[in-house]
């Protein structure tokens, strides 16, 4: 039966370590650091920090820093650590998964965090979609989250708007309507579904009144003839009848005039005669 590796526990001084520069949590909480060094007082260091060692001596820290910043908050001397050997990507890699896992990223320092992991060590969006054990779709749409501008970030944040809020702002391109759509949002504390109503809404094409149809006859001196012929062939047959066109800025105008009493008495001669 193969024996099990376990990992080595040793006290590290705490003036040998430093953070990773790859560590990709950039915002530590004071109040939550003086909680969790007060647990460690109380409970002693649980879980100790993982560290590798680098050429000068000193060690980087590959997970752990908070644990690394509470007990230094407490003035000890050196901490409990596992040390491994790494390289700078799978330090890198190490440390965003650890800080996914324990949820402790917000989702644009995530975003962050996987962006620097594909630019600096020189992965795709697939590879690293296989390292952090995720699809590669849900590593692009987490990518998309930094269109949205630092400052825009900031108060998405700041207001404790969710990842979805941040998703339906990407529909808004010009960032001027981005950042009054933001206000809006935050004003009006719109939950995800309001604020995804909202921007579909904004983003909507506009609808163009379309301009009121014009029938015209094709060839209006042809019209006007064939009115003439026919006012022609009633005077041609006795008929007294009165023809005017004229016209003006809104229309053309055509007035024929049969007079009533005219009118009836030829119709009577014409009953008579048949």
């Amino acid at each position: 039966m193969r024996n099990k590796i376990v990992d080595k526990v040793s006290l590290i001084p705490l003036d040998k370590i430093y953070p990773n520069p790859a560590q990709p949590r950039k915002i530590f909480d004071k109040n939550e650091l003086l909680s969790l060094a007060d647990s460690i007082s109380k409970n002693g260091l649980l879980q100790p920090v993982l560290l590798r060692k680098i050429p000068d001596g000193r060690y980087l820290i590959i997970s752990g820093e908070r644990r690394f910043r509470a007990v230094k908050m407490l003035g000890r001397d050196s901490i409990s650590a596992i040390v491994r050997t790494a390289t700078d990507e799978q330090s890198a890699v190490f440390a965003l998964i650890e800080n996914i896992q324990r949820k402790d990223l917000s989702f644009f320092e995530e975003a962050k965090a996987i962006s620097e992991l594909i630019s600096v060590w020189g992965v795709s969006q697939d590879e690293a979609a296989q390292k952090l054990g995720k699809a590669q779709s849900t590593v692009a749409n987490k990518l998309r989250l930094l269109k949205i501008p630092e400052d825009l970030r900031s108060e998405i944040e700041k207001n404790g708007l969710t990842e979805r809020h941040a998703r339906a702002l990407l529909q808004i391109t010009d960032e001027e309507l981005q950042k009054g759509a933001l206000q809006y949002i935050i004003a009006k504390n719109l939950n995800v579904a309001q604020t995804e109503r909202y921007i579909s809404e904004l983003t909507a094409p506009k609808k163009t009144p379309s301009a009121p149809k014009i029938y015209m006859v094709k060839d209006l001196r042809l019209f006007l003839n064939t009115v003439n012929k026919a006012v022609e062939t009633r005077l041609s047959s006795g008929l007294d009848a009165y023809a005017k066109s004229s016209e003006n800025e809104e229309f053309f105008e055509y007035v024929v005039r049969i007079p009533k009493s005219k009118a009836y008495k030829k119709a009577n001669e014409c009953s008579v005669k048949v």
